[in-house]
């Protein structure tokens, strides 16, 4: 058994798996947790506070025990209230491969509740999001389209690569609907 495995085995058997809204006593740990998963952009701790707190009923924790290894965050798009934005998911290494970003996608769309799309951003060369979200709309029967929502030499001069739009809707059934 490799060291990954071994991690792992170690991690999840410190205690079940448990999904939940975030709350500000977790904004640290999910700041640290994002720093462990390149290639996402590490916001301020601050900005991790408010997703926490000011955000939590659009964002899912992943707990391990105490232990945060996953972390969406997310927001209703304010002129689209049926749209929900995933601004980031956050894996820790230790229990990728194992379907959890899927699983907390899941959750979360369940959890907010009266949404017929999802959008998200994703650069070409972040494969791993790609997949996810890719099953994600297979999973929802729902159509999955792209276009370019910051472009690398217009909105990031040239610091950042492009982030496309990913869309995926409409969906009128709920992942757990879809069991």
């Amino acid at each position: 058994m490799s060291q990954t495995q071994n991690e792992t085995n170690d991690l999840t058997h410190q205690g079940d798996l448990v999904l939940s809204k975030p709350n500000a006593e977790d904004g640290s740990a999910v700041f640290d947790l994002i720093a462990r998963c390149p290639p996402l952009d590490q916001n301020s701790m601050y900005c991790n506070l408010l997703q926490c707190s000011h955000f939590r009923d659009t964002s899912v924790v992943a707990k391990v025990g105490d232990v945060p290894v996953g972390f969406i965050s997310g927001y209703r798009i304010p002129s689209q209230p049926d749209t929900l934005f995933v601004w980031q998911v956050a894996v820790d290494s230790r229990m990728r491969g194992h379907g959890l970003a899927s699983r907390m996608l899941r959750q979360l769309i369940d959890q907010v509740g009266q949404v017929n799309y999802l959008h998200t951003s994703i650069t070409s060369a972040n494969q791993a999001s790609w997949r996810t979200f890719e099953r994600l709309a297979k999973d929802l029967g729902a159509h999955l389209n792209t276009e370019v929502m910051f472009d690398h030499e217009r909105h990031f001069d040239q610091r950042h690569d492009t982030e496309e739009l990913v869309i995926i809707g409409p969906f009128s059934n709920t992942p757990s609907e879809q069991s």
